[in-house]
């Protein structure tokens, strides 16, 4: 823990690091507050079901990464990082009172289009924050910084999910207060963006082309002529299809399956993350500062092993009436819901052994003057996937009318065969790329 302890320390570190946990908080805390809202009724849901405006809602936030990732990814390698941070930071400011203005005047689609740009936002901020690693830490820091990322992510969309449904449950339909939250974690993250250190350019001499379906397409083009660096982005872009394809439902799994309230949603998300931040930390602490794969198969395995789970145990819970079930609820009725809890966190530790060494693939291996557009075409290939993902639970969940359980078994087993597949071909690349990132 000491080298970690000594990064987290550092000026060149950790003002990038609060501002990305601020813009990651910000996310989490709005996009819960507006499940929470449409999933039980704050706000008037037009003619649309549930299940087809949570996973909308979803396909909204991600569709910007596929629109607009190639771009951001030649801006964050043209242009001086930190400014660029400092002017996103501005625009999630302007976002925030646009959705102000939707939740104060009750306005559904208003908050919708704030969430797009949301997603718009985060696109912009991505290249740019996983290209700043590589120059602000020392190569045998990467894993380390890569897993104080997936954790303090982890740890704000942990804190997110609490903040965003406290707010909306405590606050019984004042939108005020949900407003001026999300006001002021965006100033909050603005000003810690405000201590980043001026970084290098390195292609100051790149044309930026404007047409994004023509620079996708050339984006993932240049990723897919790097073989190794393909196959770890198709790996990062499974890991958002599953991710998504679970934490989108968790809002209707809580009311439908487990008869719950807003806050029961929050305690699923919150060991999902936790899991996910303990998974990343222990992911540096068994794998090691090399990059490497070892942990990538464990946590592929849990992925699969603990969504078939997470599904038996769903299909022992009771049949309730009456009142919805709160927090203390969940440990006083019963081991099945323990099941739930301890089935949502193993998946949440999964996912760290299984993401964090891939993206430190991804920093250690793309080439320097192109780094930035590597992580865009990540973000295009997650967009993608993500699409997929909504398009996937609307047609089983909304259109075939298919149990919950059965679609988180069809993703389990989705999940076995593609892991299978990219840890086949994705070994033997590595073992003839070897990069030691120790000193």
């Amino acid at each position: 823990m000491e080298k970690t302890e000594h990064i987290l320390g550092t000026r060149r570190f950790l003002p990038m690091f609060l501002t990305q946990f601020f813009g990651a908080l910000n996310d989490n805390v709005y996009k819960q507050a507006l499940l929470l809202v449409i999933t039980y009724g704050w706000i008037q849901q037009q003619s649309a079901s549930v299940s087809t405006l949570n996973n909308l809602a979803a396909l909204l936030f991600i569709l910007p990464y596929f629109i607009f990732s190639a771009t951001a990814g030649q801006i964050a390698d043209k242009y001086e990082r930190s400014f660029l941070v400092r002017m996103i930071k501005i625009l999630e400011i302007i976002i925030m009172l646009i959705a102000t203005a939707g939740f104060m005047l009750g306005h559904l689609w208003l908050l919708l289009i704030a969430l797009f740009l949301m997603g718009t936002h985060s696109t912009f901020f991505g290249p740019i924050k996983y290209a700043i690693l590589p120059d602000i830490l020392k190569p045998n820091e990467l894993m380390s910084g890569n897993a104080l990322f997936q954790s303090g992510t982890s740890i704000a969309i942990l804190i997110g999910m609490i903040l965003g449904g406290a707010v909306i449950s405590l606050s019984q339909g004042n939108m005020i207060w949900i407003s001026l939250t999300v006001l002021s974690i965006a100033a909050i993250g603005y000003i810690c963006s405000r201590f980043i250190l001026k970084q290098q350019v390195s292609t100051t001499d790149l044309e930026i082309d404007w047409n994004f379906f023509r620079t996708s397409f050339q984006t993932l083009k240049y990723a897919k002529s790097l073989p190794l660096i393909f196959l770890v982005l198709l790996g990062n872009s499974w890991y958002w299809f599953y991710g998504a394809t679970y934490l989108t439902q968790i809002p209707q799994l809580t009311q439908q399956y487990l008869h719950a309230g807003e806050n029961v949603v929050s305690l699923l998300l919150t060991l999902f993350s936790v899991g996910i931040g303990i998974g990343s930390l222990l992911c540096r602490k068994i794998g090691g500062s090399e990059v490497n794969i070892k942990m990538v198969p464990i946590g592929a395995i849990g992925l699969t092993v603990f969504a078939f789970y997470l599904a038996g145990s769903m299909a022992f819970l009771p049949e309730r009436t009456g009142d919805l079930l709160g927090v203390s609820d969940m440990f006083s009725s019963g081991a099945v819901y323990y099941h739930v809890m301890l089935a949502v966190t193993l998946l949440g530790i999964s996912g760290g052994f299984y993401i964090v060494p891939l993206y430190a693939m991804m920093q250690a291996y793309a080439p320097r003057s192109h780094r930035a557009r590597v992580v865009a075409a990540n973000n295009i290939i997650n967009a993608i996937f993500m699409v997929a993902s909504a398009i996937f639970s609307i047609i089983i969940l909304s259109v075939l009318k298919i149990d919950m359980k059965i679609l988180f078994c069809i993703t389990a087993v989705l999940s076995a065969i593609f892991t299978t597949w990219l840890l086949i071909r994705l070994k033997p690349k590595v073992a003839t790329t070897q990069i030691s990132l120790e000193d």
